[in-house]
């Protein structure tokens, strides 16, 4: 068929009208409509602040996610029971009905290897694996019984950051930023940081902005090179020629927002302005080499260098110059046993050199300075390690646990929550919750209530419904609030 004639078949009464010589129809109807129209969009800045649904406890977040979850068990959750049957079968009762990432049949139980000791007024346990963490024991609010639905790392990180398995919804960064907007004009409100060389198990949909405008996605900034990828200069234009290109693409995008009114306009224009802005603020921010030589030491940080230490003090710089929310992946915390460096003796000891240190750092760097009561920091994976060794390598030396979705530790300070304070508990065994069992969406609600929101009432409207981080679920969990 010809394919003029192909083009006119699609060609509906409201395009023939529209597209007619001198556009009779399009100018007949917007005279009709003249004096019902609304008003045009607005171009503001959609990262403007805003306050919450009530007065909040933090006003920012430092989000520490240890991507492959550590395991537990040797870190937080001491079971001295369990050490005495290491070696021996796994009861039946705990294995009905259960699915295990890289196990089957009869597991062998695995007691730690680590030695463990309780640590600050509130007597908060914690093995030899993480001494620093020992001396701000009275900082944090440790939570023993957290539980998720999901034993696969990709579908668990996604549950705990967007409140779905699934991909295509907003991560709370993203929640967070659209709820409260920025205190710096000049940064991004939402800003990640990477760690390990290796992107989180999620993917970009971990902090993703999903149906959510997209000015409130995760900024990725790293730290080594140019902090932000593709936001400096081409090669051949200076900062005026820059200026003047983008205000004639403010020009354009103005008037497809007044004729349009579609909400990814406006989060065009606010991106490049930021953008713009950003090519001077950033590095400024992320240039850790003015900081104090006492300070560097203090992380364990390195100028120039890739590293969780690095980050660590990147995010303390990051949230006192007004970024809302700031969030951390490190790789590495998958403990199967597969390598010496997955060994929950020497390998563990390696890896938690790397975070204990810049963390404990962190959160003193942060008292320091009069910010830690507003700031929330929260440390975890996306679930826990099993009691029992790993199946595929039960029969070597190494030491390795698999997943485990039914119970795991995370700790909160700082931002309101209480201080020196352990909640939950688990069996003897370390197989199941107890007591004050917590769900990762009563998390996500616990959060955001620190935060100032009723987690029910910040939504989104998409596809004809209103959507929420913790969708259907989720009850705030005040024994947790200092």
């Amino acid at each position: 068929m010809d394919p003029l004639c192909d083009r006119l078949q699609l060609l509906t009464r409201r395009h023939f009208l529209q597209q007619c010589p001198l556009g009779l129809g399009a100018v007949a109807l917007a005279s009709l409509l003249e004096r019902d129209a609304p008003a045009a969009p607005q171009t503001e800045n959609p990262l403007v602040p805003k306050r919450p649904h009530f007065p909040a406890r933090a006003k920012r977040v430092i989000y520490l996610h240890l991507t492959g979850s550590p395991p537990n068990l040797d870190l937080f959750d001491y079971k001295p029971e369990l050490v005495k049957l290491t070696g021996q079968p796994c009861p039946d009762e705990f294995l009905k009905g259960k699915r295990f990432a890289f196990t089957s049949g009869t597991p062998k139980l695995l007691g730690t290897p680590r030695q463990f000791a309780q640590y600050g007024p509130g007597g908060i346990w914690m093995s030899d694996a993480i001494p620093h963490l020992h001396d701000v024991a009275d900082e944090l609010c440790v939570i023993h019984s957290m539980n998720t639905d999901q034993f696969n790392h990709a579908p668990a990180e996604l549950l705990m950051y967007t409140g779905s398995p699934r991909s295509g919804r907003p991560s709370l960064g993203a929640w967070v930023t659209y709820g409260l907007g920025s205190e710096n004009e000049n940064l991004p409100g939402f800003v990640v940081l990477i760690s390990s060389g290796v992107q989180p198990n999620g993917g970009r949909n971990s902090f993703g902005s999903g149906f959510l405008p997209s000015v409130f996605q995760g900024v990725q900034c790293r730290s080594q090179g140019d902090p932000v990828l593709y936001v400096s200069d081409p090669k051949g234009m200076d900062r005026d020629a820059r200026r003047l290109s983008l205000d004639a693409l403010r020009d354009l995008n103005e008037i497809q927002a007044h004729e349009l009114g579609h909400p990814e306009t406006r989060t065009r224009i606010a991106q490049y302005e930021l953008a713009f802005r950003m090519q001077v603020s950033v590095p400024e921010v992320m240039d850790i080499s003015r900081e104090s030589p006492q300070t560097l030491e203090a992380y364990g940080a390195a100028p120039g260098a890739s590293s969780f230490a690095n980050n660590c003090l990147l995010a303390r710089r990051l949230a006192e110059n007004g970024v809302r929310y700031v969030q951390l992946f490190d790789w590495g915390w998958d403990f199967h046993g597969t390598n010496p460096g997955e060994d929950i003796r020497d390998g563990l000891t390696k890896k938690c050199g790397t975070m204990d240190k810049p963390v404990a750092a962190l959160i003193r760097d942060l008292k320091q300075r009069g910010m830690l009561d507003e700031t929330l920091i929260i440390w975890g994976g996306e679930f826990g390690r099993t009691p029992f060794r790993e199946g595929r390598t039960a029969g070597g030396n190494i030491l390795g646990r698999d997943h485990y979705p039914d119970c795991y530790t995370m700790w909160l300070a700082g931002g309101g929550a209480k201080r020196g304070f352990s909640y939950g508990e688990t069996d003897e065994l370390g197989f199941s919750v107890t007591a004050d069992k917590v769900h990762v969406h009563d998390l996500q609600a616990t959060i955001l209530h620190l935060l100032g929101f009723d987690h029910q009432r910040l939504t989104f409207r998409f596809q004809g419904r209103d959507y929420r981080l913790t969708d259907v679920h989720g009850d705030v969990v005040r024994e947790l609030l200092a």
